[in-house]
Order: structure tokens, then sequence, then C-alpha cells
């Protein structure tokens, strides 16, 4: 009998891939132009015509939704990706290395640990200016201290077992045991919290566009969709709840994701629930 996935795994697996779908598909199609003004149709209702209605300008809100979910995916993927890399190798490097070396990077982790996340990425931001790299830039340096720790604890635990013993009395070098052993042991711990990441980074990139320091007009996006909302919350309140209503549901599914691959890799932790 095959083993039943995980509730929250195929919940998240199917809201991350309706999101992936969305923004993959904006790339080739919207409803409409997402930059196209028609003030005649501003404040327009839900309807056949545009089914979520119309912003301020006489924009899609479906076409903006759409065009915002690739530019956040964009971001958190970029981020995830460069932050991810660079913190798995300081992680690993550290745990190879020991001495001096591990605890000069490690106290570099903990030093930007410090710093709230969203804050130390405002500051970036502040200083070199808004942009698209800078916003990626901003996200990929907070994830880099948490992969550090996460893959320096995983490849510790790899490297006291006995088989990595017998490998280095075999006169195994360093790198060979790295490649053949270490890595895959680490890999899941890594894959499991990119994900986690990936929605942190979707809650980062929204709050620097909506302090206008992340994605820049004319592109859309979901945070930037937030703040020029803010001024129409009585005039037209579902313009403020589209953008966050994405933000979650995006949010949400990483995070169930992320937790149901976790119960997938290590079985106890859904049994000690």
């Amino acid at each position: 009998m095959r083993p039943r996935l995980p509730v929250n795994l195929v919940i998240g697996a199917v809201l991350v891939g309706l999101v992936v779908a969305v923004a993959a598909l904006s790339l080739v199609w919207t409803p409409y132009d997402y930059q196209a003004i028609d003030v005649a149709k501003r404040f327009q209702p839900p309807g056949a015509e545009h089914w979520l209605g119309t912003d301020q300008f006489g924009r899609d809100v479906v076409s903006q939704l759409m065009a915002g979910a690739r530019s956040s995916v964009a971001v958190a993927f970029a981020a995830v990706l460069l932050g991810g890399t660079l913190g798995s190798l300081m992680g690993l490097v550290a745990a190879s290395a020991g001495g001096l070396i591990e605890d000069t990077m490690m106290r570099f982790a903990d030093f930007s640990l410090a710093f709230p996340a969203l804050l130390f990425a405002i500051m970036l931001g502040a200083l070199f200016g808004p942009s698209l790299a800078n916003a990626i830039v901003a996200i990929a340096f907070i994830s880099v201290p948490v992969f550090a720790r996460v893959s320096r604890g995983a490849a510790l635990q790899t490297w006291s077992q006995d088989y990595i013993l017998a490998a280095r009395a075999g006169a195994r070098t360093t790198a060979g045991i790295l490649r053949d052993h270490v890595v895959p042991n680490v890999l899941p711990a890594i894959t499991v919290l990119a994900t986690i990441e990936f929605a942190v980074a979707i809650l980062v990139e929204a709050a620097l566009s909506y302090l206008g320091l992340g994605v820049q007009p004319p592109t859309p996006s979901w945070g930037r969709m937030l703040a020029q909302a803010q001024t129409l919350l009585y005039l037209a309140p579902q313009l403020a709840i589209y953008p966050g209503l994405c933000i979650t549901v995006t949010v949400l599914g990483f995070n169930m994701l992320g937790d149901g691959l976790r119960d997938v890799a290590d079985p106890r932790l859904a049994r000690d629930r």
C-alpha cells in the first residue's frame, strides 16, 4: 500500500502550483494590457468584461494581479536561489573546515540575524535606490545566515556518522566526502527551508514594493497595489482586498508545502503533532 501524502503537502502544492501557473501564464497572456489606462472605465465593478473590475486608472484588476504574481514569484525565486546558494556553501564550508573559519562564518551569521529582516531590506533599498535588482539582493542577503546555520547543522550531523569515519579511513578526500555523502544528506533540509524562505521573500518583496523600494512602475506588484489602494479603502475596498488575498494565499501555500515536505523527510515530526 502506498503511503498517503500529508494533507498540508497536497494543499500547499496545489496553491503554489496555481500561483506559479498564473505567473507563467501572464508571460504570454492577460485579459487586458496591464498598463492600459482607460479613465472612462475607472472603478468598474466586477462583471463579464472585467472579472474583478477596474482600478482608479481604469486598468483591469485581473491583469494587474496576474502580472503582479509574475513579479513576486520572479523576485522571490531569484532571491532564494542566490541567498540559498551562498548560505548553503557557507554552512558546508564552516562544517567541513571547523576551527577559526567556522567560528568566523557563524559569528557573521549571528551578526546578520541580529538585524530585523524587513528593516535591513528597507535600509539596503534606501541606500542603493529602489530597483528590482536591489530588492533581490536585499532579500537574498537576509536569507544567507538562515541557510548557513541550517546547512551547517545538517552537515555537522552527517560528518559525525560512522560511515564518514570509514570514508576518511579509506583515504577519501574532503571534497569527495562532501560530494558523495554530506551534500545529499543536507539537500533535503535545504529544500524544506527554501520553500519556507520563499514565503518570507514574498512578504518582504510586497513590503518593499509597498514602500516604493521594490519593483518599480510600470511593472505591477501586489505590494504597490496595496499602497495605491490604501487611500481608496472607503471608495473601493476591493482594490486592497484582492492583492492582500493573493499574498495570503501564496504565503500560506509555501508554508504548507514546506511543512508537508518536512513531514515527508522526517515522519516523526508529523507523529509528534
